[in-house]
């Protein structure tokens, strides 16, 4: 018998189906896609190209090296691929040989470009409140006193970022708006580029020309606030390696953090935090077999996590099948304290990868 391995549920369908949803709740709007980190770990030599035949023309990443790894997972289709770290004169060979377009982030990274590479289309980021990247404040009105700094240049795009995009009621997320739309009106023959996933969410006036979602192509809960309306991406899948009885007082796991207080089955399943199931997620946690929530009890190890059977009434085996994440992924970030991003691009590289595109039926 062959012990099977535990693996990554990667539904390539439901990403195309949520890049519609997207598109359909900004109808005056490009969607694009940010594909930084691997397609948020899902694999963007997998992922880009389902986007791209999906529409997608518009793509973002964080480095040269993500960008060159994006035109190559395209294999030809047309794309503009942007990259958010700025413009460096060391990465302008690589620039041009893989038609990447940089994201100005300061005048000065503007100024080489003018000297170095005027031809080179760019865009240019405007940070309006989160002190992240992007011209600040002064920079800002420097450049709407300069704007003839922009002859000549191929500028595609003015952007910005929203902060708190995933609490709908934020005064800050108005704030930046008030920023954006008056540094639009300065630029306004400019695309214009401001939501994210959790910005697409919060109405028309945040959409502007171009979406740049991410979160939300996978399936992940843009906003702390309103329903999720994307459908899960991934999901992870590990076999039932044993199952036993134990006795009340009797400990599970390394520290015996966890005892239980009564006669109970649990079983221990083939996938840890090497896995990127994230350690933290030993309070609070779940897996699903069969639908069936089954919480982990004790600590998350390297290879190996551990169940409370007590709510699975059908026999469980070696072998068995036990789900993490999907529709859940959300909550299991909860428990972890921390966020959906994060757990995704933990994903563990030594799962077996299954990528299912199932065509879409008309309704």
């Amino acid at each position: 018998m062959v012990q099977p391995a535990p693996r990554l549920i990667i539904d390539l369908a439901a990403i195309r189906r949520n890049y519609a949803r997207l598109q359909a709740m900004a109808p005056g709007a490009r969607v694009g896609a940010v594909v930084k980190a691997n397609a948020y770990g899902l694999g963007a030599m997998q992922v880009l190209p389902v986007l791209a035949d999906a529409g997608c023309r518009t793509f973002y990443v964080a480095h040269t090296a993500e960008g060159r790894e994006a035109r190559e997972a395209l294999a030809g289709r047309p794309a503009e691929i942007f990259v958010f770290n700025g413009f460096w004169p060391t990465d302008l060979a690589a620039l041009r040989e893989a038609e990447l377009f940089p994201v100005i982030n300061d005048l000065h990274q503007l100024h080489q470009l003018r000297e170095l590479a005027p031809d080179l289309p760019c865009a240019i980021h405007f940070d309006t409140g989160m002190n992240r990247l992007g011209l600040g404040p002064n920079a800002t009105q420097t450049l709407i006193d300069n704007r003839d700094w922009l002859a000549g240049l191929d500028v595609r795009q003015m952007l910005s970022h929203l902060a708190c995009s995933h609490e709908a009621a934020h005064p800050l997320n108005a704030r930046q708006l008030e920023r954006f739309s008056r540094i639009r009106e300065a630029f306004p023959d400019i695309p214009a580029s401001f939501a994210n996933s959790g910005g697409t969410m919060l109405g028309p006036r945040y959409h502007f020309d171009i979406l740049r979602p991410g979160l939300a192509l996978y399936g992940g809960p843009p906003s702390d606030d309103l329903p999720n309306p994307f459908e899960a991406a991934v999901r992870v899948e590990a076999p039932v390696l044993q199952v036993r009885t134990i006795a009340a007082g009797d400990c599970a796991g390394y520290g015996a953090i966890f005892t239980a207080d009564h006669e109970m089955r649990i079983a221990t399943v083939a996938t840890g935090y090497a896995d990127g199931l994230l350690r933290a997620c030993g309070d609070g946690g779940f897996g699903r077999i069969a639908g069936t929530a089954v919480p982990i009890i004790g600590r998350i190890s390297m290879d190996l996590t551990t169940l409370d059977l007590s709510n699975v009434t059908d026999p469980v085996e070696p072998g068995d099948w036990v789900s993490f994440l999907g529709e859940d992924v959300g909550a299991m970030a909860e428990t972890a304290h921390t966020i959906t991003y994060e757990f995704l691009v933990r994903l563990g590289q030594r799962f077996q990868r299954v990528y299912r595109d199932t065509p879409d039926t008309a309704d």
